[in-house]
């Protein structure tokens, strides 16, 4: 049996379905990526104008204000670098500046020794390791009024825990906050039992990144856990350390909150920082020019240290940037 196809007819004269040329399908990929182009401009527009709004306009104005002497209610005077010179005249200036490098000296190395041996700790397969994780994290997103105002209590030299402590062994109390030998002390401890989680976070990620075939290998060649870690695993985490090494730094530097509700800057100024100060010069003193020349002090330093600290580390093969 045959089956026949019927063809329909093709007529001369029937029009036939037209292609567009070439000019208009380069004009409607331009409007389709200027179409893209606007719509990803509309959503990243909000965020641009915050930070436009709440950092550089800012940071624009508090230099205009560092040339200038102005206390918020007479018209501002134009004095240059006066401010700056005045700061390097300051002696309560230079005090503020050591307490903040005794604190960065204090704090930042035990925040990333700290990290690294609970890091080390968590990253284990074992019962309710999740919870343990998450316990040390809940410090972290602890603000930092709260922690001020627990540890104020913690450290009473009346009625704290920790002289009840001393003096349940037979150990004489401490002035803790109340001695201005131990202040800035204390302070740091109070700022490892936050700040630590979050160096305990970047470093369990970073062991947990790890491939497993060069902890399998350094076994194989008899290295013992001492030794895969120092050999192995220490290696692999030089850029950590690098980036929290900055961060750390970066965020002792900027030392406000724990000071401003637990010694107010006491005793004796003995836990006076240089924001601290600024503050103090800016917002009690009413001498904004005095207080923006300082916080552009502050982010020179910054800026040197946290520049150093990158060349350094690059040139180590340490590269976290």
């Amino acid at each position: 049996m045959t089956t026949v196809t019927e063809k329909k007819p093709t007529h001369a004269g029937a029009p036939r379905a037209s292609r567009p040329s070439a000019p208009e399908t380069r004009a409607g990929a331009r409007r389709r990526r200027g179409l893209s182009t606007l719509t990803g401009w509309a959503f990243v527009a909000p965020a641009m104008v915050i930070i436009l709004g709440l950092s550089i306009f800012p940071a624009a104005w508090a230099f205009l204000l560092s040339l200038q002497k102005w206390n918020g209610f007479a018209p501002p005077k134009f004095v240059g670098g006066a401010n700056y010179t005045r700061l390097m005249s300051d002696e309560e200036f230079w005090a503020a500046v050591s307490h903040t490098g005794l604190y960065v000296v204090l704090f930042v190395p035990a925040s990333v020794l700290l990290g690294l041996f609970l890091a080390v700790a968590l990253n284990r397969d074992i019962p309710l390791i999740g919870l343990y994780r998450t316990a040390i994290f809940v410090p972290f997103v602890a603000s930092a009024a709260a922690t001020g105002i627990l540890s104020t209590y913690l450290f009473s030299p009346q009625y704290g825990l920790a002289n009840n402590v001393l003096r349940s062994i037979g150990l004489p109390a401490q002035g803790w906050l109340e001695d201005p030998s131990q202040a800035m002390l204390v302070i740091a401890i109070m700022s490892l039992w936050g700040q630590a989680a979050f160096t305990t976070v970047i470093y369990l990620a970073a062991l947990q990144d790890i491939p497993n075939e060069l902890l399998e290998a350094a076994r194989i060649d008899g290295a013992n856990r001492w030794q895969t870690f120092w050999r192995v695993v220490w290696p692999e985490l030089g850029p950590v350390t690098v980036f929290v090494t900055i961060w750390q730094v970066i965020g002792a530097l900027q030392l406000f909150d724990l000071v401003y509700t637990t010694t107010r800057g006491g005793p004796l100024d003995a836990t006076k920082t240089i924001v601290y100060y600024l503050w103090e010069k800016a917002f009690k003193a009413l001498d904004f020019g005095t207080g923006s020349a300082a916080a552009y002090i502050l982010f020179a330093v910054t800026l040197l240290i946290t520049v150093g600290m990158v060349l350094y580390a690059r040139r180590r093969n340490m590269e976290a940037f």
